[in-house]
């Protein structure tokens, strides 16, 4: 069965080369591009010709434009940001060499999330499972602002071996991205309510913060861990504080 692996990309010229590295394996590799300032067309068009620019749409519907430009059965997607391990490698070639069960459409990949150089093991950020390999015909990415779904049509399965995810390099590009998904995320939040008190901004707050790091273990990465639960509720307040500022802009009932 061939495979077709799609990444889409804005300013991505420190991460794409190494990215597509990891993928030169795949029968098509796919990159759409939302009109990049930097040298990641550039750079991605010296790993393969299907490269396309276009303004951007949203994360779900520029993934759905990718699959589209598919000619493969199977659609692999992968972050600019991510690598594809030789192991993982060997098992997706493994498993559809082999031929999934007929009512598998699609694959679930353990993924492994780099901060600040070190994997983070604990925080609920492993195994952290993410749906990634599926049968073209089998289903559309929503058009949700942040966090866009997969609706597949059939059964999913899991494979074992991880992609690899640098998500964090750095404190600063941590705190860049976090401002980014922040406002996707309120705007996302006032879709379903238009009501945010003052109790929510801090309650979510403490609460992922206690969540990540005691719950879910954050201390066994030490002091890692220790700075992904304070930006974990640092990103649930600043996420809030978005929400309350743009409904009380709006004049929609606004409690302390």
């Amino acid at each position: 069965m061939s495979i077709a692996a799609v990444i889409i990309t804005k300013d991505e010229e420190r991460n794409i080369a190494v990215c597509l590295e990891s993928l030169r394996w795949v029968d098509e590799i796919i990159v759409v591009d939302a009109c990049s300032v930097d040298r990641t067309v550039e750079i991605a068009r010296t790993y393969t010709d299907r490269v396309f620019v276009r303004p951007w749409p949203g994360y779900g519907p520029q993934k759905n434009f990718g699959i589209d430009q598919a000619g493969a059965d199977w659609i692999l997607i992968v972050d600019a940001d991510e690598r594809v391990t030789e192991a993982l490698r060997d098992e997706i070639l493994r498993t559809l060499r082999q031929g999934p069960p007929s009512d598998v459409v699609g694959y679930e990949i353990p993924r492994r999330n780099f901060f600040y150089g070190k994997w983070i093991r604990g925080s609920g950020y492993y195994p952290d499972y993410q749906l990634r390999l599926f049968k073209r015909s089998a289903g559309r990415y929503d058009d949700v602002l942040l966090h866009e779904h997969l609706c597949l049509d059939g059964r999913v399965a899991r494979l074992t071996n991880p992609l690899d995810h640098d998500s964090m390099p750095t404190i600063g590009r941590h705190v860049r991205k976090m401002m980014r998904y922040t406002t996707l995320g309120a705007q996302e939040k006032l879709k379903s309510s238009s009501r945010v008190t003052g109790w929510e901004v801090g309650a979510h707050h403490l609460g992922t913060i206690l969540k990540t790091y005691l719950l879910r273990r954050g201390y066994r990465d030490g002091i890692h861990g220790l700075i992904v639960a304070l930006f974990a509720g640092l990103h649930t307040f600043v996420k809030y504080a978005k929400a309350w500022e743009a409904s009380q802009e709006r004049g929609e009932g606004i409690t302390g």
